[in-house]
């Protein structure tokens, strides 16, 4: 059983998918700086200085004016936090986005790959062990 386990995680899939969830990870974290430290600012100043990381609606209970979603959170009082989420949509459409353009970088390479593979010309094939006994007969009979 142990044997099974060893080949199950060696094979090339599993190994492939453990390097991508690797990556993915890595790549949140940098997908989630460029849209908190680039995107929103960015945004916020198209839109007036709009922060989107601290844009809730208060459902309960009360917070002091102009206090960020942390301490509004840390007050206990029931927050509606749109601005996380439109931030995490926006997270989301940035990855998707740069997720696509891989995957498509990586057609674009396979489709060259196998159009390559299908323009070279095949090695010419040598005669057939039934052509190759036939010649030997036929020189044996010659002779």
């Amino acid at each position: 059983m142990l044997k099974e386990f060893r080949d199950f995680i060696a094979k090339g899939n599993v190994m492939d998918l453990a390097v991508g969830i690797i990556i993915g990870a890595a790549f949140t974290a940098i997908v989630s700086s460029l849209v908190a430290d680039l995107i929103n600012p960015i945004i916020g100043l198209i839109l007036g200085g709009v922060d989107f990381s601290n844009m809730y609606l208060v459902l309960k209970g009360t917070v002091a004016d102009g206090a960020g979603l942390a301490t509004a959170r840390d007050s206990g009082a029931a927050v509606f936090a749109y601005g996380a989420f439109i931030t995490a949509v926006i997270n989301f459409l940035i990855i998707a986005f740069v997720v696509f353009m891989l995957v498509k970088g990586v057609n674009r390479i396979k489709d060259a790959a196998t159009k390559k593979e299908a323009a070279a010309p095949e090695a010419p094939k040598g005669p057939t062990a039934e052509e190759l006994l036939a010649e030997i007969r036929d020189a044996l009979k010659a002779r």
